[in-house]
C-alpha cells in the first residue's frame, strides 16, 4: 500500500511539473489554431482536420481545420498570418515564395515554413464507364472539373492539357460537388489531385460504374520534363476496385506549413504529434502512410521552423544547413 501511495504521489507530482512546465512554455501561443485544407470530399480536408484534431487533445489546444480552395490559398492564409498552419503541395508553394501565386501575384511569401512531411499527391482521372472516357486524349473536348479555384490539380490540369494538346472545358468546384455533377452527367471528367484512394473518387466507385486512369507511359515522360518538380508515381487496384493492376501517373509531395512567427515550443508539439503517431494518422487516411519522418528529405528548398528542426534533430534527422528557418 505505502509503494501504491509512493507511485501515485510521484505520478502526480510528475503530472504537476509538466503541468507547469507546458503552462509557462504555452505562454506566446495563440488561443487557437486553424489548418487550412481544402474541399470537402477531399483528402485535404479528412486529413486536416483528422490531425488537427489530434493536436487539440495532445497539446490541449483548440484547433480544427477549415475549408479552402487549397494549397494556393492556403499558402497565402499562413503568410499572412490569418491561418496558423495550412496544407501545401510543394509546387504551389514554389510559385508562391517567389512571388508567382495566382493568389497573391508579386507577393514572395518569404514567411512561410515547413513542418511534417505530408504524402504525395497523384494526379488522376474519375469517368462514368458509360460514356467510355479512358485516357487523356478522350478528354478532348470534355467538360473536365479540376477541383477548386487555386487547387493543386486547377494549377496544373490546365497547363497539362496545354502541353498534351488536349483542349478541354475547364469547371471548377469542390471534390464533392464535382462528383455529384459527374454522377448527373453534368460533367464528362472529374481530374484531381489528392492522396490515393482520394474519398469522393472511392464514394462514386461504389455507386456507379467507373473508369479511373491518368496520364500512359509517354504522356508522363513528357510532362516530367517540363515539371521538374513532379514525380513519376503509380496507381493501383489496391487503392482502387476499377483499376486493372498498375497504371502511370504523376505525382508531387505535400507538406505542412506554418508561419516563421508561429512559437518554436506549439510547432514542436505540433511535429511530435504527427511524427509519432502514424498508426493513429493512418486510420484518418490511408495517404497517411508517407507521413514518416524519413519523408522530410522530399523538401529541399523550404526551411523548415525552428520548432520542426528541433524535433527532427533529437529523432536522429539532419536537416541541412540551408534549410533550418
Amino acid at each position: 500500500m505505502q509503494i501504491r501511495t509512493l507511485v501515485t504521489a510521484l505520478t502526480t507530482a510528475a503530472v504537476m511539473v509538466f503541468a507547469a512546465t507546458a503552462s509557462a512554455d504555452r505562454s506566446d501561443w495563440p488561443r487557437s489554431i486553424t489548418v487550412g485544407t481544402a474541399s470537402q470530399g477531399g483528402t485535404y480536408f479528412i486529413y486536416g482536420s483528422g490531425w488537427a484534431d489530434m493536436v487539440a487533445e495532445a497539446l490541449d489546444i483548440r484547433a480544427g481545420g477549415e475549408v479552402t480552395g487549397g494549397p494556393v490559398q492556403n499558402a497565402t492564409l499562413v503568410e499572412t498570418g490569418d491561418h496558423q498552419f495550412g496544407m501545401v503541395t510543394m509546387g504551389p508553394a514554389y510559385a508562391a515564395w517567389t512571388g508567382e501565386s495566382e493568389l497573391a501575384p508579386g507577393l514572395e511569401h518569404r514567411n512561410i515554413r515547413a513542418v511534417f512531411p505530408m504524402y504525395q499527391t497523384t494526379f488522376h482521372v474519375i469517368t462514368r464507364a458509360r460514356d467510355d472516357i479512358t485516357s487523356m486524349d478522350d478528354l478532348e473536348g470534355k467538360r473536365v472539373g479540376v477541383g477548386p479555384a487555386g487547387g493543386t490539380a486547377d494549377m496544373y490540369f490546365p497547363q497539362f492539357f496545354d502541353h498534351l494538346g488536349i483542349d478541354a472545358e475547364i469547371r471548377n468546384g469542390g471534390a464533392s460537388d464535382l462528383a455529384g455533377q459527374l454522377q448527373d452527367g453534368l460533367i464528362d471528367a472529374f481530374a484531381f489531385a489528392a492522396g490515393v484512394p482520394i474519398s469522393a473518387f472511392a464514394q462514386l466507385e461504389a455507386e456507379i460504374d467507373v473508369n479511373i486512369f491518368s496520364v500512359n507511359e509517354s504522356e508522363q515522360q513528357q510532362l516530367l520534363d517540363i515539371f521538374p518538380e513532379l514525380s513519376a508515381a503509380s496507381i493501383t487496384s489496391d487503392q482502387y476496385g476499377s483499376v486493372d493492376g498498375e497504371i502511370p501517373a504523376i505525382s508531387i509531395w505535400n507538406f505542412a506549413i506554418t508561419h516563421k512567427d508561429m512559437p518554436e515550443s506549439l510547432v514542436y508539439g505540433v511535429t511530435k504529434t504527427v511524427m509519432e503517431n502514424n498508426e493513429r494518422m493512418m486510420r484518418i487516411h490511408r495517404a497517411a502512410w508517407e507521413t514518416v519522418p524519413e519523408n522530410f528529405e522530399h523538401n529541399n528548398w523550404l526551411p523548415y521552423h525552428p520548432g520542426a528542426v528541433r524535433w527532427f534533430e533529437e529523432n536522429g534527422y539532419d536537416i541541412p544547413e540551408d534549410l533550418r528557418g
